[in-house]
Formats: C-alpha cells, sequence, structure tokens
C-alpha cells in the first residue's frame, strides 16, 4: 500500500476514535506539510469519508456507513495477523472451515496455503483467489451477487448454499461486538449471509480485534450466544467480557508475535 494510502486510512481512524482532528495534529503526528494533510482530506471528502471544517475534519458517518475494504484492511494490520495465527492453530487436517469475508479472515487464509486435507468455503472473493491453486485444500464457492468493492457474494443463493452444507469450523468476523447489541455488520445483505453461515456450523469462532469492542453497526447478525469463542489481540473491557462469560463463550487472546 502506498505511503499516501496508510495516511489516509490512519487519518479515519484517527478521525473514527476521535470524532473530530485538525490539521495541525495532522501534519505534526504524520510529520507532513499541512499543504499534504489539506489534499489528503480533500480527496477524502470527495470519496465521502469525511467532512471538512475550518482547520481540520470531522466524521459525518452514522452506523450504516461501511469503511471501504481498503482502508479496514490497513487498520491494526499486526493485532489480526496474531489473531490469524492463533485462529489457523485450531484447523486441523481433516476439518471443513467456512472463513467470512473480512482483512483478518483473509489472514486466517494466508496461514493456510501450506495446509492440506482441508474443505474451505467461502463468500470472499478474495480468498477465493488467495486459496485457488492451493493443491492441498478442496475449495467450494457459493456463489450469488457480487457486492463490487468488498468482493463478497450475497443473496439467495449464497444463503441457500450454506443452508445445505454443515461445517466443522466457521471462521466470523464483524463490523462491531457490543454487550448489548451483539454481533452487527455494516450491510444487511452480508449480515443475512453471515447468520446462514453460523447455522451451518457445528463450532463458530469470531475473530475480532479490540477495535470492534463496544462498537455497533447497522445491521444485526445474532447474539453473543450465538458463538463459541472470542479470538482477539486483547482481553474483552467491562461490561463486554461479562457478557461474553455469561453467554458461555470462551475469550481466547492471540499471544503476541515472537521475536526474530
Amino acid at each position: 500500500m502506498k505511503a499516501t494510502d496508510q495516511r489516509k486510512a490512519a487519518i479515519l481512524e484517527r478521525i473514527r476514535e476521535e470524532a473530530a482532528t485538525t490539521v495541525a495534529e495532522l501534519a505534526a503526528g504524520f510529520q507532513v506539510s499541512e499543504m499534504t494533510i489539506r489534499r489528503d482530506l480533500a480527496g477524502l471528502q470527495k470519496e465521502g469519508l469525511l467532512k471538512r471544517v475550518h482547520g481540520g475534519a470531522v466524521s459525518g458517518h452514522g452506523r450504516s456507513y461501511e469503511p471501504p475494504y481498503v482502508v479496514r484492511s490497513a487498520r491494526a494490520v499486526p493485532e489480526k495477523q496474531r489473531i490469524a495465527r492463533a485462529a489457523a492453530a485450531l484447523i486441523e487436517p481433516g476439518d471443513s472451515v467456512a472463513l467470512d469475508i473480512g482483512s483478518t479472515t483473509f489472514e486466517l487464509a494466508r496461514n493456510l496455503v501450506d495446509r492440506s486435507g482441508l474443505t474451505v468455503i467461502t463468500p470472499s472473493l478474495r480468498i477465493l483467489n488467495l486459496l485457488l491453486n492451493t493443491p492441498g485444500i478442496r475449495l467450494i464457492v457459493p456463489g450469488g451477487v457480487i457486492r463490487p468493492g468488498e468482493g463478497s457474494m450475497v443473496g439467495d443463493l449464497a444463503q441457500q448454499a450454506f443452508s445445505e452444507l454443515f461445517v466443522d469450523k466457521l471462521f466470523l468476523a464483524v463490523g462491531g461486538i457490543d454487550a448489548e447489541s451483539g454481533l452487527t455488520e455494516y450491510n444487511w445483505d452480508d449480515a443475512r449471509v453471515k447468520r446462514a453461515m453460523i447455522r451451518s456450523a457445528k463450532e463458530v469462532y469470531l475473530v475480532a480485534d479490540a477495535g470492534k469492542f463496544g462498537r455497533t453497526a447497522f445491521a444485526r447478525i445474532a447474539g453473543l450466544a450465538e458463538i463459541h469463542a472470542l479470538i482477539t489481540d486483547q482481553a474483552p473491557p467491562e461490561p463486554l467480557r461479562q457478557s461474553l462469560e455469561a453467554s458461555g463463550v470462551r475469550i481466547l487472546v492471540a499471544p503476541p508475535a515472537q521475536q526474530g
């Protein structure tokens, strides 16, 4: 990813966390000129990702706003990689596995390219392309309508495919996880496919970094009791931890990366 794109992703993340920021703060933080930051903000506003105000920018999005995949994939990359390694360690030869769409599940798929004896079904075109020529994996595509940009398969065909399959393990991604709202997603069509995936799985593992904690997106997927374990990079805060434990959900915190 280009330095400009990485900086824009970081700007959006800061605005998401703090609701607003100034040109001067951003220029100092990224060690670039204020003119460079103004160009970044102008480009992000043109894409509809923020609103510029005098001297800075603010977030103008509600719960239905879905950050572009390129932005989400640039967030918390080391944390997602840790989660992916921990999730991959739970997959055994002979398993049938459903991999949800998302940047964390894509990192998980990276850990499977040298595996054998697996059956993988996924509605993600990105994961499909990654595993397409992996000889040890039988790859199943549910079909459906493709969402441009997101690269996900949605619609009745995708849901029906999962209703007729029963997998050992599902690795689920979400837009947010909250003690009261449960599991939520930005897009209603994706949420419907995720519900079908949950019903098809013997074990459901939610893979989510700490940035998803306490967040509620637009469409409800399921309650916390629908998952068996959360694989994350740090322990959830109260009261989310209490709600997860009350729902019988195991909390698996991925170990830090080994220093080479």
